[in-house]
This record gives structure tokens, C-alpha cells and sequence, in this order.
């Protein structure tokens, strides 16, 4: 099984960039370090199990998209298991992160995301809580006015995806 190691968040804010309408309420957030898969276990495989336990589910393996995307009818988190990247996060102005194996990503709907550079082992699990509704859109393919209708209705994840019930992004993310 995953060990888990608690770690202290990483908050970023991004603010609507009149393209990428990222999410004015929620921060993303960043556990750097916080899993470490037992030696010959498949890292994903544990790392989706752990996801899922606290219901964050429709998991995926593969990486991270080339292009500047967001969700706006879902949370979605990141789990990087393999590898490392350069993620640019919050669109055009937004910062580039370097993460890497053992990270966690969780982004509140709305928040722009793209790879700019990857290791050529990368692999990611992806996951998104039961309550969103998936979707995926590029600046300019859904109206800024419907994309920012849509975020403010996605309802906050019951657990976070690593820590359950009793973890930081409950409390970090409560209305």
C-alpha cells in the first residue's frame, strides 16, 4: 500500500485572465512529496486506489497535455507517480512548477494547466471527485461567461483525494 507522508500544502491563486477563467474562490493546491509507492508495487495502480478510497474516481494514466486546457464542471487531481514536468498552472499568466514523482496536484475546476517540459518516463493519474461532471475546453472554445456560470456550480469534493475526511483541502476549500 501507498505510504502516505503528511505534508503542508502549497496554495496558489490564480485570477481570470479573460481566457483562462481559473477559480476565484479555490486555491490550487500542492503536496510535494506526499506518496511514495512500496518497492516492485505498480506506483499508479496504488496511487489510484488511494484516489478512489477517498472518491475521487474516473482515474486516467497517461501525462500531462501539451496544450493550455481547463475543466469547468469538475475538480480534477493530479498524481504524479513516474518521471517529472514543467506544468505551467492558471493559463498564460499564470506560474510554471516543476513536479515530480511522489507529488499531488489539486486543481479546483476552472484552472488552466498545460505541460511545458517531461522527463520521458512521466506518468500521471489523474482522478476527479464523483460530485463534477467531466469536461475539457481551450481558451475560446466555451464562452468566458459560461465557463465562470459552470465553476461557481461544481461542489467541493466530500475528501481530499490523499488525506480523506480529515485532510487540508476540506477545511481549505469549505464555502
Amino acid at each position: 500500500m501507498t505510504q502516505v507522508k503528511r505534508r503542508e500544502p502549497r496554495l496558489y491563486r490564480f485570477e481570470d485572465d479573460g481566457k483562462t477563467p481559473n477559480n476565484a474562490r479555490l486555491p490550487l493546491v500542492l503536496y510535494c512529496n506526499a506518496l511514495e509507492a512500496p518497492r516492485g508495487s505498480d506506483p499508479a495502480a496504488e496511487c489510484e486506489a488511494l484516489f478512489a478510497a477517498h472518491g475521487w474516481t474516473d482515474s486516467w494514466r497517461n501525462g500531462v497535455h501539451g496544450f493550455l486546457h481547463f475543466h469547468a464542471g469538475t475538480h480534477e487531481v493530479l498524481g504524479i507517480v513516474r518521471g517529472e514536468a514543467l506544468v505551467q498552472f492558471g493559463g498564460d499568466k499564470g506560474c510554471n512548477l516543476p513536479v515530480k514523482a511522489g507529488d499531488v496536484v489539486v486543481l479546483p475546476a476552472g484552472t488552466g494547466h498545460r505541460r511545458l517540459s517531461a522527463s520521458d518516463d512521466l506518468l500521471v493519474v489523474g482522478a476527479y471527485p464523483a460530485s463534477g461532471s467531466y469536461d475539457q475546453w481551450r481558451p475560446g472554445e466555451i464562452g468566458h461567461r459560461e465557463a465562470l456560470e459552470r465553476i461557481a456550480q461544481v461542489p467541493e469534493p466530500a475528501q481530499d483525494p490523499v488525506y480523506g475526511h480529515d485532510g487540508p483541502l476540506t477545511r481549505l476549500w469549505a464555502r
